[in-house]
C-alpha cells in the first residue's frame, strides 16, 4: 500500500505565505500531525509514503512521456497542459458522464481548450519552483499520483524484483547503501549497472536516477493499478484526470481496476464536516471523550462510500454495541469455565447460527465491503448467544456446552480484530507499575471485600433469634461493601455478583469462586470511560 503526500499546491503555498513560513515546513508539520492522528485511531500506516517534492525528476520524465505520445503540449508561457481532445470519448468513464469544461483560474488563457488541465505550472512570484525543459515551475495537482504509479516500458517488474530482493541477475547488482545505480531514461526506459563494473552514465537529458522507493512503486504497480482510493470528491476531476494521464502514458486500454471513493463525515444530516464551515471536531478532541475502537465501530456501521452522519447518538450506540460484545465474550468464558450459572443450551442451534454468520459476513464483505451487513450479522450471533446463556442460567444443572461458546467467542474476537477493534484490554496504570500491578490491586480489593461479606453473613452454629441478631449487628459491614461496589462503578468498575446459598454454617457457593478482571477501552489508568468487570460470589439473603 502506498500513500501519496501532496506537499506543494495552491492552498499550501497561500497558507505558508500568510504564515511567513516555507511551504515545505508547513506541509511537513501537517503531515506529521496527520500521521499521529492516524496512529491514534489505530490506522495501519502504508508501506511507504511518497511526497511530490521528492519526485520532481520523475514527474518531469512522466510529463515528457505524455508529450511524446501526443497527449500534452507546452505553451509559450511555460505551462504544460493535457490535451483532452486527444482522449476522444474515453474521458468521463469513471463518473459515468461526460462533464463540461473544468477550468483552472488564472492560467486558462493559454490553453487550447477550456477543459485541458495543467501538468506543469510556470513559476509565479513567491512560489517554489524547479527547473524543467519548459522553464522553472512546479507540478500540477493531478500529475503527482500518476507519476507515483508509473512504470517503465522497457524493463519489466521481475528484474526489479530481483534487485529489491538483493539477488543478482545479468546486468544488475545488489541494492545496498552505495552499491547499485538504477536509472530511468525518458527515451529508452530502465538501465542498471553496479559499481563493480563501473557505473555507466546516460547523457540524455531525460535520464534520472531512481531510488529504491521509486523502484518499489514500479514493482508493485507497473503499468496497471489494482485499487485506487480517495474521497468521493476526488472522483472528478482528479481521478478522471489521473486515468487520462496514465492511459496516455502507458498506452493501455484500462489503467486501474477499482476506485474506492469514501463518503464524508456529515453533521446535522446534511453539512459536510470541514474547516471552512467551522463545524468540525479534531481527532485529538474526539479521543479525549471516546476510544478509537468506538470510532472505528461507528464508521463500520456505515458503508464506506456513504456519507456518515456524525452525532452523539450514533457514537453512544457504537459504544453500547462494543460493550455488549465485550460483556458477551466475558460471560461466555465464565460459562465455559463453570463460573457462571448455567445448564444445557440449544447447542445445535448455536452451531447452525455460527455457520450462518460466517457465511453472511463473507457475503457482506464480498459485496463492495458491506461492513454494516457484516457487523449486523456478528451482532445477531452475539444476541443469540446471550439468549442461550440467559436461558441456561434460569435452569442450572445438567450438562454444559462449552465447545460451541468457545467457537463463537473465537470467531467474534477474530472478526473485530480483523477490522481493528479491540474488545478486551488490560487497564494500564500510570507509572512504573504497569498493567500487572493495577490488575493485582483490584483483585486484592475484591478479594478483601468478599471476605468481609462472607464474615458478615456467616452465623456459625447460631440459629433462630441469635442468627438474626448477628446479621443485624454485622449489617454495617454489608452496607460498606455495597458502598464500595457503587463507588467502584463510578470509576467504570462493574462487579457482576453471583448468587450464593446461605447454609447453616455460613455462605456456601454452589459454583467455583472467580475474580475475573476485564477492562474496556484502556487509555489511561482509572479514567471514567474505562470499565472493569469482576465476578465473585455474593450472598443472597
Amino acid at each position: 500500500m502506498v500513500m501519496g503526500v501532496t506537499d506543494v499546491d495552491d492552498k499550501i503555498i497561500k497558507r505558508a505565505n500568510e504564515m511567513n513560513v516555507s511551504p515545505a515546513s508547513l506541509a511537513n508539520l501537517y503531515e506529521e500531525d496527520f500521521k499521529q492522528d492516524m496512529a491514534a485511531l489505530k490506522v495501519l500506516p502504508p508501506t511507504v509514503y511518497l511526497r511530490v517534492t521528492d519526485n520532481i525528476p520523475q514527474i518531469i520524465a512522466f510529463i515528457e512521456g505524455v508529450i511524446a505520445r501526443g497527449h500534452a503540449y507546452c505553451t509559450a508561457k511555460g505551462n504544460v497542459y493535457f490535451d483532452l481532445q486527444s482522449r476522444g470519448d474515453k474521458y468521463g468513464r469513471l463518473v459515468g458522464v461526460a462533464p463540461g469544461p473544468v477550468g483552472e483560474p488564472a492560467v486558462d488563457s493559454d490553453k487550447r481548450h477550456p477543459s485541458d488541465f495543467a501538468l506543469w505550472k510556470a513559476v509565479k512570484p513567491q512560489e517554489p519552483a524547479w527547473a524543467s525543459p519548459w522553464g522553472n515551475g512546479r507540478p500540477g495537482w493531478h500529475i503527482e499520483c500518476s507519476t507515483i504509479c508509473r512504470a517503465a516500458a522497457s524493463q519489466p517488474g521481475p528484474v526489479v524484483l530481483q534487485v529489491l530482493r538483493g539477488q543478482s541477475c545479468t546486468g544488475w547488482c545488489r541494492l545496498g547503501p552505495d552499491s547499485c545505480s538504477v536509472r530511468f531514461c525518458g527515451t529508452r526506459g530502465f538501465s542498471g549497472t553496479g559499481h563493480v563494473a563501473g557505473e555507466q552514465k546516460c547523457h540524455r537529458p531525460r535520464c534520472v536516477t531512481l531510488d529504491s522507493v521509486t523502484l518499489l512503486f514500479i514493482l508493485v504497480f507497473g503499468s496497471h493499478l489494482d485499487i485506487h482510493s480517495g474521497g468521493i470528491d476526488l472522483a472528478f476531476p482528479h481521478h478522471e484526470n489521473e486515468i487520462a494521464q496514465c492511459e496516455a502514458f502507458h498506452q493501455c486500454r484500462q489503467w486501474g481496476n477499482y476506485f474506492l471513493h469514501a463518503g464524508h463525515l456529515h453533521v446535522k444530516g446534511k453539512e459536510k464536516m470541514s474547516k471552512s464551515l467551522k463545524n468540525y471536531i479534531t481527532i485529538k478532541d474526539f479521543l479525549r471523550a471516546a476510544s478509537p475502537d468506538v470510532f472505528r465501530l461507528f464508521c463500520l456501521r456505515s458503508g464506506y462510500r456513504s456519507a456518515v452522519d456524525y452525532g452523539d447518538g450514533a457514537l453512544l450506540e457504537a459504544q453500547r454495541l462494543l460493550h455488549a460484545v465485550a460483556a458477551f465474550a466475558e460471560d461466555a468464558r465464565a460459562y465455559m469455565r463453570g463460573q457462571l450459572a448455567g445448564g444445557p443450551v440449544q447447542e445445535d442451534a448455536l452451531w447452525e447460527s455460527l455457520g450462518r454468520t460466517k457465511g453472511a459476513v463473507q457475503e457482506a464483505l464480498a459485496d463492495d465491503f458491506n461492513t454494516p451487513g457484516a457487523v449486523d450479522a456478528v451482532m445477531g450471533l452475539v444476541h443469540h448467544g446471550n439468549r442461550q446463556l440467559k436461558a441456561a442460567s434460569e435452569e442450572p444443572g445438567g450438562p454444559r456446552s462449552p465447545a460451541v461458546f468457545g467457537a463463537i467467542v473465537s470467531y467474534v474476537e477474530q472478526f473485530f480484530e480483523t477490522v481493528g477493534v479491540s474488545l478486551v484490554d488490560r487497564q494500564c496504570a500510570a507509572g512504573a507499575g504497569g498493567p500487572a500491578v493495577l490488575h493485582s490491586v483490584v483483585e486484592e480489593l475484591v478479594r478483601f471485600r468478599l471476605k468481609v461479606r462472607q464474615f458478615a453473613l456467616a452465623t456459625g452454629e447460631a440459629s433462630g433469634e441469635a442468627q438474626r441478631q448477628q446479621l443485624l449487628e454485622r449489617r454495617p459491614l454489608l452496607e460498606a461493601c455495597d458502598a464500595l461496589r457503587r463507588d467502584l462503578a463510578a470509576h467504570g468498575v462493574s462487579i457482576k455478583e453471583q448468587h450464593v446459598h446461605v447454609g447453616a454454617t455460613g455462605p456456601e457457593d454452589r459454583r467455583p469462586q472467580t475474580r475475573e478482571l476485564r477492562t474496556r477501552e484502556a487509555q489511561s489508568a482509572l479514567s471514567p470511560d474505562k470499565s472493569f468487570i469482576l465476578k465473585f460470589p455474593v450472598v443472597a439473603v
